[in-house]
């Protein structure tokens, strides 16, 4: 295991609480921090150390949490909900200075981390209040003096792997389930955004969580998430990222009949149609495509629009993407981008589609990925429906739009994705928003509201390629997951 360190949290000049994330592991922080993350908005300034994990670092952390959950399970559940509870209000007491990190490392707006804190926080509060709710059902026997009672009992041990985008939210909607569930978790969160998920440990730490019964690993994915999903001491596993990393990971966990959930890429359409209002709909279009700088798998990637409101919406959306101007995320209308890697791709893209005769209405693909990385929101039209800025998941502020010829050409086009996570309609028509609610291949459905965003205690995930699409995050659906079933039978 890489050597013990106790200072965990080390000021800087500007007096900053924490800026070296370590490893958590039978509640104690370890790990020599040997990586550095920079702030996207400001090149130069550090946002961040942290350690690189390795396989022993996951098996002690797998070790510590097999120990510590038969204790965790047996205590009572509105006990276990408690320190959730408090956990979530540490977050929310502590939100300002979590909010200010998340920005230096991820480069997302301080409105934007300061929501995100404070999602973390609700979620915490919403399962830990679940530690007082009914489970299990009391169902009729056909036999005589025969009671039949259901139960939902814990996994184990099991792992998160979480994504950059959503740096403390994620970390919390898989872990808060998890633990009111009476699990234990190893959780590796990603290496671009270690202090978010340090910030959710130490709440969790504070609170009064018994030591092993969450841990961090941080590091690469191929060495931590690759020990995770091997060990078979995990007995699921939770991954949100991209498309092509989830299937790898669900072929290992399949091959030793693990459990596994997968939320992943996302290629989100908008269908507008003539009877909408241009304005409101560009409005509905740039909040799911150009808010959190694009950088969510719900955003709204591509749009359909019939004839006779394309070019007012187009005019519209234009000056909505002027709007969202880039800059440090601590005072400007949209963030950094989180990485030069995420940045020359958005550039890549954008510079491809105009090669291949795309029209650029908005935006800009010839900004230096060494200087801060400012992408600036980019509106395509002209583009065949096949074009790969249509079919291909960008991760940026980019949105195409098309025309259809009408709504059934619309919803068709919507369906024809390998992704099905969001999909929404700007329409006044109550019929027609019915039937694409019936109709439309994807997993959340949005009328007049952005794609991206989904209210807590709701289920979330997709179709296709973008999930499992056997078990939802968030709410109470999230529990089935991180449970298995029982029936029992019992007579007088």
């Amino acid at each position: 295991m890489t050597s013990t360190a106790t200072d965990h949290t080390t000021a800087t000049s500007a007096d900053r609480a924490l800026i070296t994330a370590r490893h958590l592991i039978n509640g104690e922080w370890l790990g020599e921090a040997d990586t550095e993350r920079m702030n996207p908005a400001r090149p130069g300034e550090l946002a961040a150390l942290s350690p690189s994990g390795t396989a022993a670092d996951v098996d002690a952390a797998i070790t510590a949490a097999a120990a510590a959950q038969p204790a965790w399970a047996a205590l009572p559940a509105p006990s276990r909900g408690a320190i959730l509870m408090a956990a979530g209000n540490l977050l929310l007491d502590r939100q300002t200075a979590i909010a200010e990190d998340l920005v230096r490392e991820e480069g997302k707006t301080l409105a934007e981390a300061k929501g995100e804190v404070k999602r973390a926080s609700d979620v915490l509060r919403f399962f830990g209040s679940l530690g007082w709710a009914a489970t299990g059902e009391v169902l009729p026997s056909g036999l005589p003096d025969t009671t039949i009672t259901t139960r939902r009992e814990a996994l184990g041990v099991v792992g998160l792997i979480t994504p950059w985008n959503f740096p403390i939210a994620i970390p919390a909607w898989k872990s808060a389930p998890a633990l009111i569930s009476g699990n234990a978790v190893v959780i590796k969160p990603a290496e671009l955004t270690p202090l978010s998920a340090t910030h959710l440990a130490r709440a969790l730490q504070d609170a009064g969580l018994p030591a092993g019964v969450f841990n961090v690993v941080h590091g690469k994915g191929r060495v931590v998430g690759d020990a995770l999903a091997r060990d078979p001491r995990i007995a699921g596993l939770s991954f949100t990222g991209s498309t092509a990393v989830g299937l790898g990971l669900q072929e290992i966990l399949n091959a030793r009949r693990a459990r596994v959930q997968l939320e992943m890429g996302g290629k989100n359409g908008v269908l507008v149609l003539d009877d909408a209002d241009p304005r409101k709909a560009a409005k509905v279009v740039a909040a799911g495509a150009f808010g959190l700088t694009g950088q969510a798998c719900t955003a709204t990637s591509r749009v359909y629009v019939t004839p006779g409101i394309r070019a007012a919406f187009l005019e519209a959306l234009t000056g909505e993407a002027a709007a969202y101007t880039p800059g440090d995320g601590m005072d400007a209308a949209m963030g950094a981008v989180v990485s030069p890697q995420q940045f020359e791709q958005n550039q890549a893209a954008v510079r491809s589609a105009v090669e291949r005769g795309a029209v650029l209405l908005a935006g800009a693909y010839d900004g230096d990925p060494a200087g801060p990385l400012l992408f600036p929101a980019a509106v395509l039209t002209e583009l065949p429906f096949d074009d790969a800025a249509v079919t291909e998941e960008i991760f940026g502020p980019v949105v195409a739009v098309l025309e259809v010829a009408d709504y059934e050409a619309g919803l068709a086009a919507i369906n024809d994705s390998r992704y099905g996570l969001t999909a929404g309609i700007c329409t006044d028509s109550l019929a027609l928003s019915t039937d694409f609610a019936a109709r439309a291949q994807a997993g959340v459905i949005k009328v007049n509201r952005p794609t991206a965003g989904l209210d807590l205690n709701v289920p979330f995930g997709g179709v296709k390629d973008s999930s499992t699409n056997t078990f939802r995050e968030q709410g109470k659906s999230a529990l089935d997951f991180f449970t298995w079933g029982k029936t029992v039978y019992t007579g007088v």
